[in-house]
Parts: structure tokens; C-alpha cells; sequence
């Protein structure tokens, strides 16, 4: 099993966390918020689990497959991470097109919300670029 393949199955771990934060008792408050910082709803949860089994899909497929997905979804990921911070939305899960934009922000919630898209993105993106010649 390569490099990459390993990384796209620790993916598809922390995308199935990401999806279950919203079910766990005690992580939400009494808005709704995660952590009282951002708010999941049913389509994010969605996306979360999607790239999950895109991820361990690829990670059971094969190197090849692994890079694909790291490069893709890291490049989407790490963008989505970017328009949060420049907007307070994200485009997965089309906030861009359906919110007026929020105005480019580094508070703390704002670092905290989109800090795991920029980071996990960005390490994604750079994973499948670096490791991507068998």
C-alpha cells in the first residue's frame, strides 16, 4: 500500500468525523453551532460522508486512484477554505451563491471554521502533487 493510499484512508477517518460532529452529544450548543463556532447541516454532512467513501474508494483502488482524489479534492477543499476566509462562505456547499458575502475576516471563529478546509485542503493538494510518481 502506498504513501498515498494511507493518506486517503486517514482522510476518509477524519471526513467521517467531520460528518458525525453534528450527532455527537455534547460538541453542539444550543444553537447549533459546533463547538459553538460553525453550524453543519444536512448537505454538509452529505458532502463530508460523500468525500469519505470518494476517499476510501480511492485509497482501496490503488495509488493512481489516491492521487486523483488528493489532488482534486485538496485543490476544492483548500479553495472552499479560501473563499471562507475572504467571504465567511464556502462554495461546496454553494454559501457563496445563496449568502451575501460577509467581508474578508481572520477572527477567531472565522480561523476556526475554515482553518481544518485550508489545512487539510492544502495538505491534500500538496500530498498528491509530491508523492504523485509511483
Amino acid at each position: 500500500m502506498s504513501i498515498l493510499q494511507k493518506i486517503s484512508l486517514g482522510y476518509f477517518v477524519a471526513l467521517m468525523i467531520a460528518a458525525s460532529l453534528n450527532y455527537i452529544p455534547g460538541l453542539t450548543d444550543d444553537q447549533g453551532l459546533a463547538f459553538g463556532i460553525f453550524a453543519l447541516d444536512l448537505f454538509d454532512d452529505a458532502l463530508h460522508v460523500a468525500s469519505a467513501l470518494w476517499a476510501l474508494s480511492a485509497g482501496l483502488i490503488g495509488h493512481r486512484a489516491s492521487r486523483i482524489f488528493l489532488v482534486i479534492f485538496g485543490a476544492l477543499y483548500l479553495g472552499d477554505g479560501v473563499f471562507g476566509f475572504f467571504t465567511g462562505y464556502g462554495y461546496l456547499d454553494m454559501g457563496i451563491f445563496t449568502n451575501p458575502s460577509a467581508g474578508m475576516s481572520f477572527t477567531l471563529p472565522r480561523v476556526f471554521a475554515n482553518l481544518p478546509h485550508v489545512a487539510l485542503g492544502g495538505f491534500a493538494l500538496w500530498a498528491g502533487l509530491r508523492w504523485g510518481q509511483a
